[in-house]
């Protein structure tokens, strides 16, 4: 997807608390779910990662996307409030 810029990005907290990263993209979130994802693997994580391919490959909506991320990260306790 071309303009798959999410409208706000998504602040998660890693290394502990210690360090911030940014996720403002698909591609981004996929990158940090595959490489740097601190919490379990479960539902909500299998979601985000669905949510995110369908959005890189024109299937789903960005914002259907980032909702996804968003939900698994706040579970994760890794979302940055």
């Amino acid at each position: 997807m071309a303009d798959d810029i999410w409208d706000k990005p998504i602040e998660l907290m890693v290394d502990n608390s210690d360090h911030f990263h940014c996720v403002g993209n698909s591609r981004e979130a996929m990158a940090f779910l595959a490489m740097r994802w601190p919490g379990d693997r479960d539902a909500a994580y299998a979601a985000a990662r669905r949510a995110c391919l369908k959005a890189i490959e024109g299937r789903a909506r960005t914002d259907e996307a980032r909702a996804a991320f968003l939900s698994a990260a706040d579970k994760a306790g890794i979302l940055r409030h």
